[in-house]
């Protein structure tokens, strides 16, 4: 049965102008199992081109000591991936194929009895129960509803490429630690890596002017010769990184999932993660609710408030601890978190509860 079978729902929001299919797209995610399942459960994972995936088998995190070392690995843990490599682009075919949305720019949130308005700036006004704010973390529905939100300037931007490389990937994600900056490469088919590179403002600056073989040549030598040889495949782009942490979930008929609740650092590769969990949440819990209950219904909203606050809080608190304690300039922090790392590599139980929390 569908999540929401019964329920009338519109979908206010532009389609996305996507390019034609050539190479990989330079923006990409790690998917949990968990939301693969849940996007399989909607119809969703199937129309993913199956030559366009990569399942990450293992995961190597370095820290600023080339000794210190984190693994996880898919076949120790007894599961068959930790994670799906998805191409945002394909991921957005996918998620719009079958579905059409209102391109209609918003104007006013009210709520009255019984129900909340949606009014337009070209279009009539819009009723109904509840107005879910998947709408980014600008979103409108969200200081529509005055919610307030908490925001912060990561003073880095995230500079993203995709390259061939001469070393087989054998399907490991790498990540490394450089004090401040963290540079991930993700594994593509084809012998290709996706890079995430969280830099200084102006040093990501620099870096999206190099040229592709002055590129090539300094990925590499972060990635300490890893993966031997790199080629870029795509230009390089830079995304300013943000904090954005709203108040509430929650206000009378509104409900807000992904980036409208919350915007982590791309550190940890969770932020769209975190959102699908937002989105099973919320269906789970008006799918359950009483017969005749009102989906809008404020206290049945908290319900969904409650569920997500403990995991959002723990993933922000993960993730901001992490930024602080790398980002760090002090030695003997240095040699404390290279030490945090090689201790729990050694630790199974630490480490499985540390997968098992990433894989949901």
């Amino acid at each position: 049965m569908h999540a929401l079978e019964g329920l009338s729902i519109a979908l206010i929001a532009p389609a996305p102008e996507l390019a034609p299919r050539a190479g990989f797209d330079a923006r990409t995610y790690a998917l949990s199992p968990g939301n693969v399942e849940f996007l399989r459960a909607l119809g969703v994972w199937q129309r993913l081109p199956a030559e366009r995936l990569a399942a990450v088998h293992a995961m190597r995190i370095f820290g600023d000591d080339s000794r210190a070392a984190l693994e996880f690995d898919a076949y120790q843990a007894g599961v068959p991936e930790l994670a799906w490599i998805v191409e945002d682009s394909e991921l957005q075919r996918a998620l719009w194929s079958g579905l059409s949305g209102m391109a209609n720019r918003c104007e006013r949130l009210e709520i009255e009895t019984g129900h909340a308005v949606l009014s337009f700036a070209d279009a009539p006004p819009l009723a109904a129960k509840l107005i879910v704010g998947a709408d980014g973390a600008h979103s409108f529905v969200r200081g529509a509803a005055g919610i307030a939100a908490s925001e912060r300037d990561y003073e880095q931007s995230a500079v993203v490429a995709n390259f061939r490389c001469a070393t087989p990937h054998g399907n490991v994600a790498y990540q490394w630690f450089q004090g401040g900056p963290v540079l991930a490469l993700l594994p593509l088919p084809g012998e290709q890596v996706s890079m995430v590179w969280s830099l200084p403002a102006a040093e990501a600056r620099r870096v999206v002017a190099l040229t592709p073989d002055s590129l090539a040549s300094e990925v590499a030598q972060a990635a300490q010769g890893m993966l031997g040889e790199l080629t870029v495949t795509t230009p390089q782009r830079s995304f300013p990184l943000r904090r954005v942490s709203a108040r509430n979930l929650v206000a009378p008929r509104v409900a807000l999932v992904g980036d409208a609740a919350h915007v982590i650092h791309p550190l940890a590769g969770q932020g769209l993660n975190l959102g699908l969990q937002d989105a099973r949440a919320l269906a789970e819990t008006i799918t359950n609710r009483e017969p005749g209950r009102d989906p809008g219904d404020h206290r049945l909203l908290r319900r969904y408030e409650r569920q997500r606050a403990e995991p959002i809080l723990a993933m922000d608190t993960v993730v901001s601890g992490l930024f602080s304690l790398y980002g760090a300039r002090n030695p003997l922090l240095g040699r404390l978190r290279n030490a945090g790392l090689n201790l729990t590599d050694r630790l199974p139980v630490l480490k499985n509860i540390l997968m098992r929390q990433a894989m949901s």
